[in-house]
């Protein structure tokens, strides 16, 4: 993982809208969508063994909820290194304790979050039953040109979150904007049945593009 710079710390609450890996989110804080990575662990890349049920693991524990975000940097991605808690679990640390995730602490400094890497292995939860054991950081070198296979999680289309956003199957064609629009493919699925300036500004064919590109979607 890319070091950034450090920078004020944050407490905030934010929706989450996509999991884009075992270690990578896309929230939702008051309509516009930020990138975090949790920090001081790293995942296994969507590439490797255990990716996908990493990713499917924080899935499954975040997604659509509204989480508490402590922001401690912004790494050279332009994401922002945090510590996620919901309902008082700490998100980061229950990858690692589940196996799913690698401590990544600066200096192996967080002891608590060693330990729980140690109870991981010996119990052989998730990634520590295989053999060959890679970490991710190791893998990266060895495989740079490794293809994506797994897609992100994306929030359901058909749910319509609190702060009033566009649900797809409730989507007429009045005058939606992209700040109305859950996901990307809310977006491009309005934007298929009904056109709109508001979504395509430039008109390049290619809707709401500030929102794809912050989900990692290309459009063509």
């Amino acid at each position: 993982m890319a070091q950034g710079a450090s920078a004020p710390s944050q407490v905030f609450t934010a929706e989450v809208i996509a999991v884009l890996d075992g270690d990578t989110l896309l929230v939702s804080r008051g309509g516009k969508p930020l990138k975090l990575r949790l920090a001081e662990i790293d995942a296994p890349e969507k590439a490797q063994p255990y990716g996908t049920a990493s990713q499917k693991l924080l899935a499954d524990l975040v997604m659509r909820k509204q989480v508490q975000v402590e922001s401690r940097a912004v790494d050279d991605y332009g994401r922002i290194v945090a510590m996620v808690s919901i309902g008082g679990l700490n998100v980061n640390h229950e990858q690692v304790r589940r196996g799913l995730a690698w401590e990544y602490s600066r200096f192996h400094s967080n002891r608590p979050l060693m330990a729980l890497q140690r109870e991981a292995q010996l119990a052989k939860r998730g990634l520590w039953a295989g053999e060959d054991i890679v970490e991710p950081s190791q893998w990266r070198k060895q495989h740079a040109s490794a293809p994506s296979v797994a897609s992100p999680v994306v929030a359901p289309p058909a749910i319509a979150s609190s702060a009033g956003k566009v649900a797809s199957d409730e989507i007429g064609c009045g005058k939606a904007r992209c700040s109305m629009m859950n996901s990307c493919a809310d977006a491009k699925r309005y934007y298929a049945r009904c056109g709109g300036k508001p979504l395509d500004g430039d008109h390049d064919g290619r809707p709401c593009e500030k929102l794809c590109a912050a989900e990692g979607v290309k459009l063509r």
